[in-house]
């Protein structure tokens, strides 16, 4: 009868020996890859050949001088507004109804036709002819969307 187990050994790789073994999966990794790899270096050959490389070893150099650079120029007053400024148009953006949106920039292209199409015919408007356009049903809704915007943009300027 067999003796039973008691102890078991865990096998323990030298330092070499793991070296080897990744030196043996690199290899695998290497011959399997031939084209990739070999695709790398022809683009890092590339790279190096118009300088971009010797560029960006320049530039990883200097990163706290670059660095200090971009935040100075980060932190100037027109930047600083416009990011400001962007943040404040985002946050606007976002409390519009995206369908008023989409319908809205539907009528300024519309709009934009129609300005076109009058600017080809160079044809005066009457103060009449204003006062006749008036009974127009575009006319008058585009006149009453832009009178009610108005009213709505002086509350808001108020508060």
């Amino acid at each position: 009868m067999a003796v039973p187990i008691t102890k078991i050994k865990k096998l323990q790789f030298t330092e070499e020996q793991l070296k080897e073994q990744k030196l043996a999966n690199l290899q695998q990794l290497l011959s399997d890859n031939e084209e990739t790899v070999n695709q790398v270096f022809s683009i890092m050959a590339e790279l190096n050949d118009i300088g971009a490389l010797e560029a960006a070893m320049k530039l990883l150099e200097a990163k706290e001088e670059v660095a200090h650079i971009a935040l100075e120029q980060l932190t100037r007053k027109p930047v600083t507004n416009m990011i400001n400024n962007l943040m404040g148009v985002a946050g606007a953006l976002t409390e519009l109804n995206p369908e008023t949106t989409a319908k809205l920039v539907e009528g300024l292209n519309a709009g934009v036709e129609e300005a076109n199409k009058a600017l080809e015919a160079d044809e005066k408007i009457s103060a009449f002819k204003l006062v006749k356009m008036l009974n127009d049903p575009d006319v008058n809704r585009a006149v009453q969307f832009g009178v009610h915007f108005l009213k709505g943009l002086g509350k808001g300027l108020k508060e």
